[in-house]
């Protein structure tokens, strides 16, 4: 179990790398209207991607059957995700709304993340990758 915790941080790690990095580079190519909400979304996407083949391959060490099996995993995955994105949009949003600082927006996405991340993979564990 201690592995697994190391191994599922480290792969949340890097997803909210990812997920941040895509932000960044969206604020960089764009900030006009709405950049806020264009970064969360492109910066959601890439974490999604990543996180789920991370998950997929080492952490509940799944095998799809097929490609329609590989599909149906997937958007059962991103489904259980909507709550917890809405856990990190929130974060982030308040945090560049309350706070005056140029980071805020990525300090309360990175907290938003971790929480978010640590529901996820309880409920992938029961409802997406369970044991059958």
């Amino acid at each position: 179990m201690f592995l697994l915790t190391i191994k599922y941080g480290i792969f949340a790690a890097a997803a909210i790398a990812v997920n941040l990095l895509i932000q960044y580079i969206s604020f960089m190519a764009y900030s006009g209207p709405h950049s806020l909400y264009l970064a969360l979304f492109a910066g959601t996407i890439a974490g999604l991607i990543i996180k789920f083949i991370l998950d997929k391959k080492f952490i509940f060490y799944y095998e799809a059957k097929s490609a329609p099996d590989n599909v149906y995993k997937f958007m059962l995955y991103s489904f259980m995700g909507i709550f917890t994105t809405l856990i990190f949009w929130g974060f982030e949003i308040t945090f560049n709304a309350i706070f005056d600082f140029t980071g805020a927006k990525y300090a309360g996405g990175f907290i938003g993340l971790c929480i978010g991340y640590l529901i996820k993979y309880l409920l992938d564990k029961r409802f997406v990758f369970k044991k059958t």
